[in-house]
């Protein structure tokens, strides 16, 4: 696989996160509230499944051109992304357990892990990948520019849920996720479209420098 092929791969995938999260928070949001449409929240299961498995891929995909520039921030961002498809997938075993007649009492656990993974992991890993996007010249500076922006921001939102003062399922908490949001849409948009190139004058992955040492 080139690496046109990982980045574009990496895109794609970004954008299954956003084609599979939002639907399943909407269809699982009745279900979590009062019991009703247990089919919708089963079905928002399985979305979020396919969304954990894209959270990973997008790091594993990006992992062989991100460690060139910065192991450290790759790894950093791998782990991270495997933590926020774990939380996601305790949420879904939770919702589960609910639609299998569990104790409704278990649904301050699916708040919490989604607090948790979709609330603020997305801020950690902007904070380790777009420095590392920037280091390997994938996208114009102005995308990664928009998750360092949205890094703190999705994170006081977070801590201002964790204390009560803001609802994460509300309109200021998605007022609150809107940079990360674009930033992450923006990233995908253009890996897909673009493979990470066509920013720099050469390659995303300094492939033409390479072939110069040579």
């Amino acid at each position: 696989m080139t690496d046109q092929h990982r980045a574009r791969l990496a895109g794609a995938l970004y954008l299954v996160t956003f084609a599979t999260s939002i639907p399943a928070l909407l269809w699982k949001t009745a279900f979590l509230r009062d019991g009703s449409a247990p089919e919708a929240a089963a079905a928002a299961s399985v979305l979020e499944v396919v969304l954990a498995f894209a959270c990973v891929g997008t790091a594993v995909a990006l992992f062989p051109l991100l460690r060139r520039r910065s192991e450290t921030l790759a790894l950093g961002f791998l782990a991270a992304r495997t933590m926020e498809a774990t939380l996601v997938l305790i949420g879904v075993a939770v919702v589960l357990a609910l639609i299998g007649g569990a104790e409704r009492s278990l649904i301050p656990v699916h708040d919490a892990v989604f607090l948790l993974g979709p609330g603020l992991m997305p801020a950690v890993n902007a904070a380790l990948l777009a420095p590392a996007v920037i280091r390997a010249r994938l996208v114009p500076r102005a995308i990664p520019v928009l998750g360092l922006v949205g890094s703190p921001v999705l994170a006081v939102s977070a801590m201002l849920s964790v204390l009560g003062v803001v609802d994460q399922v509300s309109g200021l908490a998605g007022l609150l996720a809107l940079p990360i949001a674009l930033w992450e849409f923006s990233l995908g948009a253009w890996l897909l479209v673009r493979g990470g190139g066509g920013c720099t004058g050469t390659d995303s992955t300094g492939e033409v420098s390479q072939r110069r040492r040579r």
